[in-house]
């Protein structure tokens, strides 16, 4: 549907103008109402509505963002409430005021409402911004660092929206005052990045930033990994600051040595430099004191509810039968999981946080749970292990870790990331999120991976056609086309189903003028042309492998008078006809041979032809003994549909050529 919004000249609704952006919502701007007038949306249908909230609450549910206007009726009303309140206190004499309250407001929270951005965070966001140099002033000041945060956060989360709306509408002024400057703040110290491809990192400050690669060692390193270990990296040296390698090895089932091998090599491959490596494993001590802790202070419990049953009670908000045990039962139980008894197997340790939350996540989630299974590090010394959500923050504020950059399809999990460091009594580690890659045709779940190696579907972890790193540098991909592909993509939010063909035309430009040329025609369909006034003996030339690239080397091209056609090419030239033979010269055919399918060819050399004139351009090889058989193999994809979704099952679109 065609939207228009209409609106005066002198007050633009950037709120709105923000909104759309960011929702994905097309809008026609027609700056053309007479001053005074309130902004209107124009649809196509030839209906309209009138007003900035109006206008933001329909955009709100056209969205896709699912937290835009809030996850429940309560949140939508607290929405409701910052729309009104935030154009009346930022736009007055209280202005500082205003900024101390939402300071305030912001020191415990991420986004303004729920665990989600909405269109609250986007108009409190765009005042501040519309005030121009008012709000820059206060910004650079550090003085409410609470609310710097958040407004970095969100310009930074949504940069590809933002900044293109503050370039076009927002001078040092205010709106509309001047061409306006760059949302990216300026760090002393900031490393200049001349990739034309900046990203910046909320709240850094050169020589203190400290960020971490966390892979799971339960497989190899596939394109989605290398997106996370390159921004990493990226944001490690952009802040001159540090990189940790640390391996999240908390399941025993899955991981191995080999898996870790692997890993560090793929480091390597993508030239990412890390200052150490660590392994969740060498805090295992430390983790169970604190699960311990957490018990005895009442914010966690030990759960012997069934798997099934906790999954839907979790769903439905009941609370375990188990959740308000003694400290004392809770720790004889805990004993039981630690022994790895009969008993302490059938319980797992979670945490007390929020059943009623609408947000999942935050429903006592699971903390420690047994398993038998060996540890490739430490054998069979623990009998219960942390799981992710658990560990990772502890580790991350352990490790002095300044920001996690984690992929948005974490996003309803950082307000449990938050909780769980705040429950611990450890200090703020900030989240960044980027966008998962998604490649068409292509799974990227490592169980699902794993499945195809287990099953011999593919050779290993290496084989061409799989998306991990080993693969597709064996398939030929310049980790330099890597970095470039993911680079151009940032750290934003927005979700893309990429396609490999944009990754391989990068790599193209970068092997162009190094890399060998070769011809080759089909064996079993080839034809032959003799040449009635070729040379009598074979000669060789040297020459170029590339005509503009002196760097792709030498060739030696044997030329003979009986040479071999593609029976593409033979089958669409007629007598009489005068085609070019590559890196040679041109030829005028006489006679085509035929048995319902052209056989062979004859013609003769006319090498004082203009190669010009001709409209065939023909590859070629001389009928010699040296002739080299090779195969050639054309590699596809390993499901044949383009996405799946979350509830299709990747076995049922294998390609039946795999």
């Amino acid at each position: 549907m065609e939207l228009k919004l209409a609106f005066p000249q002198d007050s633009l609704p950037l709120s709105i103008i923000s909104a759309a952006k960011i929702a994905g919502v097309p809008l026609i701007i027609d700056p053309t109402l007479a001053s005074g007038s309130v902004p209107t949306l124009h649809f196509s249908s030839g209906d309209f509505i009138h007003g900035v909230n109006t206008i933001l609450r329909y955009i709100a549910r056209a969205a896709s963002v699912s937290s835009f206007y809030g996850q429940d009726h309560i949140q939508a009303s607290h929405v409701d409430q910052w729309l009104e309140y935030a154009p009346l206190i930022l736009s007055g004499s209280e202005f500082e005021a205003a900024c101390s309250f939402l300071d305030g407001y912001l020191s415990s929270r991420t986004f303004l409402v729920g665990y989600g951005l909405s269109i609250a965070d986007i108009v409190v966001w765009s005042n501040l911004t519309g005030t121009g140099q008012r709000w820059e002033s206060l910004r650079r000041s550090k003085k409410y660092q609470s609310l710097v945060r958040w407004f970095n956060s969100v310009a930074a989360d949504y940069a590809d929206a933002l900044d293109e709306v503050t370039s076009a509408y927002v001078g040092k002024r205010g709106i509309g005052k001047s061409p306006a400057p760059s949302l990216k703040e300026k760090v002393p110290g900031l490393k200049e990045n001349t990739s034309g491809h900046e990203i910046d990192l909320p709240g850094a400050t050169v020589g203190e930033v400290c960020v971490r690669f966390a892979p799971e060692p339960s497989g190899y390193l596939h394109i989605g990994h290398a997106k996370a270990a390159l921004l990493n990296k990226y944001f490690a040296e952009r802040y001159k600051g540090r990189l940790i390698v640390r391996f999240d090895d908390t399941n025993p089932s899955k991981e191995s040595n080999e898996f870790v091998e692997n890993v560090l090599k793929d480091i390597e491959t993508l030239g990412v430099k890390y200052d150490v490596v660590t392994y969740t494993s060498d805090h295992f001590p430390k983790l169970m004191e604190m699960a311990e802790s957490l018990i005895k202070q009442g914010k966690a419990y030990v759960d012997d509810t069934p798997k099934e049953q906790m999954r839907s009670e979790r769903m439905d908000g009941v609370e375990s039968k188990r959740r308000n045990s003694t400290v004392e039962e809770n720790l004889s139980l805990w004993k039981e999981m630690v022994n790895g008894t009969k008993r302490g197997t059938e319980c797992c340790v979670r945490g007390k946080l929020d059943m009623q939350d609408p947000n999942k996540s935050l429903r006592d989630p699971v903390y420690y749970r047994c398993n038998p299974d060996p540890h490739h590090r430490v054998g069979s010394k623990y009998k219960v292990y942390p799981t992710y959500d658990f560990a990772c923050p502890f580790v991350d504020a352990l490790e002095g870790v300044t920001h996690a950059l984690r992929s948005s399809e974490y996003h309803d999990r950082n307000a449990q990331y938050y909780r769980i460091l705040q429950d611990m009594g450890l200090r703020r580690v900030e989240i960044y999120e980027f966008s998962r890659l998604n490649m068409v045709y292509t799974v990227l779940s490592k169980r699902k991976l794993l499945w195809f190696v287990q099953n011999r579907m593919v050779e290993d972890w290496t084989d061409a056609r799989f998306p991990t790193v080993q693969g597709i540098v064996r398939r030929g991909l310049k980790i330099e086309a890597l970095i470039q592909f993911i680079l151009e993509q940032g750290a934003s939010k927005n979700l893309n189903l990429m396609e490999w063909d944009k990754l391989w035309t990068i790599n193209k430009k970068i092997v162009d003028p190094v890399c060998g040329r070769h011809t080759a025609v089909l064996k079993d369909k080839r034809v032959l042309l003799t040449l009635t006034n070729g040379p009598e003996e074979p000669f060789v030339r040297i020459l170029p492998r590339h005509k503009k690239h002196e760097g792709a080397g030498k060739k030696a091209t044997t030329f003979a008078n009986r040479i071999w056609l593609e029976y593409a090419d033979a089958s669409v030239v007629s007598v009489g006809e005068e085609v070019t033979l590559m890196d040679w010269g041109n030829a005028i055919i006489r006679e085509i041979k035929t048995n319902g399918t052209v056989t062979q060819l004859v013609g003769e050399l006319h090498l004082e032809g203009s190669v010009k004139m001709t409209k065939l351009k023909l590859t070629w090889l001389s009928d010699i003994e040296d002739l080299v058989s090779l195969s050639l193999v054309e590699f596809d994809y390993l499901i044949n549909k383009k996405k799946l979704e979350e509830d299709e099952d990747f076995l049922d679109n294998l390609n039946p050529c795999t």
